[in-house]
């Protein structure tokens, strides 16, 4: 019989996150009408805000006109109103951004110029999640801001991480606006496939007063966003390689069609087949291996089949404090808090099941198969006694992030500016993971690979039988926590100094230091239950419904072990498994195991100056500087052993120094033309997880005669960028632009994995010492896949933007404009490979992971008096994602096909203080695919590897302000 393998960690996906209270609003709404009833009508916002698509769209290009650096942004259209329901949204119009993974109604993943690697920042200040080194865009709600700035280019006196660029978000502050203001907004969004309503609440309240003892000035802004959503996918598995159907054609000791591993004691001494080459096994029709000696004919087909139904409730609860005082003329200091929160809780409900089986088949096995024309690629099959699972997986996640921060700035003289920043800010990441399987041999299944449309179809003999609690028996269940928190303490001194010597006009120094902690913790268990599932409690029973109706015809329906249930009486369940296996531990004896810490000291100073000279009687503008980067590093790391449980720490520690230059000119050879050429060095700092040297070992599930596992590298180096630009701008209007840029990123020092096999003692080996009941007594092999500085790299590519709004259209179309953009991108990396041993033997070079040759994005915008309009069509062309792991026969690229969306906005402005909208995103409802695919190997329906239905969302909106 077929034993169980694969491991649902291959089909388990997306999650996403959460935001405020109907109470908190009303009362902030109550603390500020006081306030609001004694400002008159003449009160409006100074600067921040504007109004209407056509101002954010002209405000935006003011600023990308003033600016030394190449530079985008997205201004808020109205109080706490960006263009868009998310952060990350508003940004996927900017010229050269580039987004993915939409999943539980919202884009999961930013790059900009294809690099996903971005720094990002609130009002200037470096923000992270836990023990990362990044934060999750989405986690900030669009309400708490009023401008999103994207650096592409940056000089000596920004942060030198993040080679992408560097996101800088902006909230509001009380010194915005010129008296009193309140703002409140709630918004419902549907979201399809889960059908499901979902609230956006939000209030921000601000006021400013004049005293003996300087102005005043205080906002709130409070957001919370909870979202219910359902992710579904359809998934064929990876490919392996069978004997042939014929016979005659079978190699001695093998059946038809029975699964030919790389390594079989049948044909000792030989590797049959290497796993995980670059193009995979041949797919040619009548493509053979040798096996002891003789060549016979293979074929390809899947491991196995699955899908995923996630439903999830996710939560985002959101605050921004900001206080000022301005005692006089020459000083003004700022205090601002900010808290972001996720809750997330989601039901994956698994349905797998192995299509790898060679018995049972009969007379006539090449009848239970058809192949794709001219290959030996397997497109239909039928097999019996076929082993499957359910998983029923519950995940819990919980993120707090709190940012503390006051600022001052000083009119030391007339020529000295100073600008002093102190911040704290500390995260912590809190998850735990629950999956209970439920198993059974099925009479038989039939499979089409490639059903139409890069999808595959598939049903049982019976799919009634998947809904029949008698037919399944529970077996594993999994329990997993994580633990993740980190903290900094930060200190800024800057400073302007107008020299005014020649053409030197000004200087800007600085020094900043940075104190930053990291810790992670995680625990682990599991066991096998062995009952059928109808023995024990119906409430343990659960049935989904209604999947997958616009992806492909595959069973709508599958018994689960009901998550809610479980995690409602987890304590009990744990006992149950506890009485099968002593080593299961129960709640009362569950703790968490430190695994990694890091302490990470930076220290920068900059020196930067400004000049300015005529060419050709035009102005030319220089900003030229440098940027010392000192970080020292010091990591403990916690290893255990699987057998004794003695906790082992080892300590590390890293100096890393570097220079980085950085030189802008900017010249205007006629009025509204600039051009600017920017050259600046860039660093990527590994990533604290990558620095843990600790082994995490993965059992061989796919049974292919090893496992897997992974271990950081405390020797890692950061990645270094030389980045050049060259812009042209050409502003023919004051609300529209031609714009265009050539960048190239020289990438040195880039870290990719490096596999090695390594062999583990039994005493060390969680899956085959004494305490887990495992065999082996000689030990396992593993592949071990850690990274490393191994590879070079270099993007390069070409940008085109317009906004443009015309001028004397009939009066029915006046107010119509356009907004656009195109990027072309081209990549390529040296990927090393490795032996046994973990010798680099070879290079291979291939394009980035994320990286779309050619994306683009086109808005028609609207406006003509209260009626605002937007509609906009995104889309990025095919790109490489990731690669599979090395253990199968396909090609081992892992591509998305090209992703589009098309959105629409439409707003009513009812009188100046309350406006309606109506929103829709992928109103087309597209789907994510993905395929298999290396050079001319594999494509989306020979190799189709994955769907996921993204699904529409629709929004409406009511906004009200004083």
């Amino acid at each position: 019989m077929k034993k169980p393998a694969l491991a649902a960690q291959r089909a388990h996906a997306y999650s996403s996150r959460f935001a405020l209270s109907l109470t908190a609003a009303a009362a902030l709404a109550a603390m500020s009408a006081a306030a609001v009833a004694q400002e008159t009508a003449k009160n409006e916002l100074e600067t921040v805000v504007v109004t209407g698509v056509r101002a954010s769209l002209t405000k935006s290009l003011a600023i990308k006109r003033t600016s030394d650096q190449v530079v985008e942004s997205v201004v808020a259209e109205d109080i706490g109103k960006l263009p868009d329901n998310n952060v990350v949204e508003a940004l996927q119009r900017v010229t050269g951004i580039q987004v993915t993974n939409r999943a539980g109604g919202e884009v999961g993943t930013l790059s900009i110029r294809g690099l996903p690697d971005v720094a990002t920042t609130w009002n200037g200040r470096n923000i992270f999640t836990a023990s990362g080194t990044q934060v999750a865009l989405q986690d900030i709600p669009s309400t708490l801001v009023r401008q999103i700035d994207v650096y592409k280019t940056r000089d000596a006196s920004q942060l030198e991480n993040g080679i992408a660029g560097q996101i800088d978000v902006k909230s509001l502050r009380p010194f915005d606006f010129k008296g009193a203001k309140l703002s409140l907004l709630a918004r419902e969004t549907y979201l399809d496939p889960a059908k499901k309503w979902n609230p956006q609440l939000s209030a921000m309240g601000s006021n400013r007063w004049k005293t003996d003892a300087g102005e005043f000035g205080a906002l709130v802004n409070l957001s919370m966003v909870k979202t219910d959503y359902r992710n579904e996918s359809v998934t064929p598995g990876a490919m392996v390689v069978f004997a042939s159907p014929n016979a005659a054609e079978v190699p001695a000791g093998w059946t038809p069609l029975e699964r030919i591993q790389p390594t079989d004691g049948r044909a000792p001494n030989q590797q049959i087949w290497t796993p995980g080459t670059y193009a995979g096994l041949s797919q040619q029709e009548g493509a053979t291996l040798a096996i002891n000696g003789k060549n016979v004919p293979y074929y390809l087909a899947r491991d196995a089949v699955f899908q995923s139904d996630v439903q999830g409730q996710r939560e985002r609860p959101a605050a921004n404090l900001a206080l000022q005082w301005q005692p006089n003329e020459d000083s003004v200091y700022t205090f601002e808090a900010m808290y972001n929160g996720y809750r997330n809780k989601t039901f994956n409900k698994l349905l797998f099941s192995f299509v790898d089986w060679w018995g049972s088949l009969g007379s006539n096995p090449a009848a239970s198969i058809s192949t794709f024309p001219g290959t030996n690629v397997i497109k239909t099959r039928t097999v019996n006694d076929v082993y499957g699972f359910n998983s029923g997986d519950y995940t819990t996640s919980k993120t707090d992030s709190y940012i503390y921060a006051l600022n001052g700035k000083w009119n030391i003289s007339d020529r000295l500016k100073l600008d002093g920043d102190v911040s704290y800010q500390k995260s912590t990441f809190n998850t735990q993971f629950m999956a209970t399987r439920l198993d059974r041999v099925a009479p038989s299944i039939n499979v089409d690979f490639s059903a139409g449309g890069g999808n595959m179809g598939f049903h049982f003999n019976d799919d009634a039988e998947l809904v029949d609690a008698a037919k399944w028996n529970v077996a594993q269940f999994y329990d997993n926590a994580n633990r993740n928190a980190g903290s900094a303490a930060t200190a800024n001194l800057s400073g302007v100094y107008d020299a005014d010597w020649g053409a030197l006009k000004t200087l800007h120094f600085g020094v900043r230091f940075d104190s930053r902690k990291a810790s992670e913790a995680n625990r682990g268990q599991s066991a096998f239950l062995g009952r059928n599932l109808a023995s024990l409690d119906a409430n343990y029973q659960h049935v989904n419904s209604n999947f997958g109706t616009a992806i492909s015809d595959v069973p709508r329906s599958w018994m689960e072990p009901n998550a809610y249930y479980i995690r409602d009486n987890i304590d009990d369940w744990r006992k149950l498994y506890n009485s099968v296996d002593a080593n299961f531990l129960t709640t009362d004896k569950l703790s968490l195991q430190k695994t990694f810490q890091v302490k990470e000291d930076t220290t920068n100073l900059f020196l930067m100056a400004d000049a300015e000279h005529e060419l050709f009687g035009r102005p030319l503008r220089a900003n030229f500087g440098v940027r010392y980067v000192q970080v020292k590093t010091g990591m403990t790391a916690y290893s255990v052993d699987a057998t004794t449980k003695v906790v082992t720490p080892t300590n590390g520690d890293k100096t890393a120094k570097k220079f980085l230059p950085s030189l802008t000119l900017r010249y205007e050879p006629v009025k509204d033309v600039l051009v600017r050429f920017n050259y600046g060095e860039t660093l990527r700092r590994p990533g604290f997880g990558d620095l843990n040297p600790v082994l995490q070992l993965s059992d061989d599930l796919s049974k292919v005669g090893y496992g897997g596992g992974g271990g950081g590298n405390p020797g890692l180096e950061p990645t270094r960028s030389k980045n050049l630009d060259l812009t042209g701008e050409w502003y023919f209007q004051k609300d529209s632009a031609l714009y265009g840029t050539l960048f190239q990123r020289k990438i040195e020092g880039l870290v990719v994995p490096l596999r090695r096999r390594v062999h583990v003692d039994p005493a060390n080996d969680p899956f085959r010492n004494s305490t887990s009941g495992g065999s082996h007594a000689n030990g396992y092999d593993y592949v071990i896949s850690s990274p490393v500085n191994a590879s070079n790299g270099k993007i390069s590519g070409l940008e085109l933007g317009a906004i443009y709004f015309p001028k004397g259209l009939p009066s029915l179309l006046d107010g119509l404009g356009f907004q656009g953009s195109v990027t072309r991108l081209t990549s390529s990396q040296n990927v090393p490979t490795a032996n046994d041993a973990g010798e680099i033997v070879s290079q291979l070079e291939t394009p980035f992971f994320g990286v779309s040759k050619l994306s683009w994005n086109a808005t028609l915008a609207y406006e003509k008096g209260p009626l605002g309009a937007r509609l906009s069509y995104v889309r990025r062309s095919s790109f490489l994602a990731a690669n599979e792991a090395a253990l199968f026969a396909n090609p081992i690229g892992i591509w998305r096909q090209p992703e589009k969306s098309v959105d629409l906005q439409l707003t009513y402005n009812i009188n100046d203080r309350m406006a309606f909208d109506i929103s829709g995103v992928n109103l087309t409802n597209e789907m994510q695919q993905q395929y298999y695919k290396f050079g001319n190997a594999g494509s989306p329906e020979l190799t189709n590897f994955g769907t996921v239905q993204i699904g529409r969302a629709v929004s409406v909106g009511f906004r009200w302000k004083m």
